[in-house]
């Protein structure tokens, strides 16, 4: 780890999808045990469960440390907005911390304020650093920093089958400021296969405004970046783009707020089979427990994993 701490477009795409190569990856003399299978699960906008549907959340929180072990579950993405309703109702951020209260000590996650999480204008976050504050998360190994004296974006590591990774979740509509942060994050990580996590990112006809700015100033220049994942957007689409390093950047976006009760519960979990170089995309809501098969839904993207880092 490289930080201590006191303890310890669903757009034109086929079923299987080519990657050009990619700079890290894992040792050919790993173990058995070092390539087996691990899987991150992605947590999207919460906030209708933290306004009307409290018991949907701790379901879906309960679910994750239920599984934590039988699924190899390496780290939790939550991909903003959640609250729904800012600084008007503080019992929401209360139902939201404690929903992710169930997962401390168990699996490692991120948070990030989306646009219901925050005072846009002039960028009020206070409440949200009240309930996820940076100091609660010092206390993991896994927690790397922050920008700033705010949590608003960070950043945190996982290590799973020989592999680094680093996770740089970003707020919503991220200023130049906090973009040339990230930028030094990534390059001082360089080793480490990057996720970007942020709110408001992809579109399904592909980036917005914010998304297209947070490319070109950001995401494109990196060529450890392999995905970006956001929600904002009631919408499941997947965008592939090339960086300048001519390695692909899979761009990911999953919102169920438009479902019936707020979302139904449902999740994304992204298992990842070094031996087959494949990243299983798949949904699972263990409100309703069951999954969707459609292949809009659930799909399979190559990526290398074979080189070390």
């Amino acid at each position: 780890m490289p930080r201590a701490h006191k303890r310890f477009r669903w757009i034109g795409m086929t079923l299987w999808i080519s990657i050009l190569s990619c700079p890290v990856g894992f040792s050919e003399n790993s173990t058995t045990a070092e390539r087996e299978p691990f899987s991150i699960v992605l947590l999207p906008d919460t906030q209708y469960y933290s306004e009307k549907f409290p018991e949907t959340y701790k379901i879906q929180t309960k679910w994750i440390r239920a599984n934590a072990i039988t699924k190899n579950i390496k780290f939790v993405i939550h991909l903003g907005d959640i609250v729904q309703n800012r600084h008007e109702r503080e019992t929401e951020w209360y139902i939201a911390r404690y929903a992710h209260k169930l997962l401390d000590g168990v699996v490692p996650y991120s948070v990030a304020p989306g646009n219901h999480d925050m005072v846009v204008e002039p960028r009020d976050t206070s409440l949200f650093n009240k309930y996820f504050p940076s100091s609660d998360y010092d206390f993991w190994d896994w927690y790397g920093g922050n920008f700033g004296d705010k949590n608003d974006s960070n950043y945190c590591f996982f290590n799973a089958a020989g592999m680094s990774f680093l996770i740089l979740n970003l707020e919503y509509a991220p200023g130049d400021d906090v973009l040339a942060w990230a930028n030094t994050i990534v390059e001082k990580y360089k080793h480490h296969r990057t996720i970007v996590a942020t709110h408001h990112y992809l579109r399904p006809g592909g980036r917005g405004e914010v998304g297209e700015r947070m490319w070109n100033t950001f995401v494109k220049n990196h060529k450890n970046i392999f995905l970006v994942v956001c929600g904002h957007v009631g919408a499941l689409t997947l965008q592939n783009s090339i960086n300048d390093a001519g390695n692909m950047v899979y761009e990911i976006l999953t919102d169920y707020q438009g479902m019936e009760n707020g979302g139904n519960g449902w999740l994304r979990i992204l298992t990842f089979t070094p031996d087959k170089n494949v990243i299983e995309v798949q949904e699972y809501s263990p409100l309703l427990k069951q999954s969707r098969r459609a292949i809009s839904h659930n799909y399979r993207l190559y990526y290398d994993m074979r080189n070390a880092n």
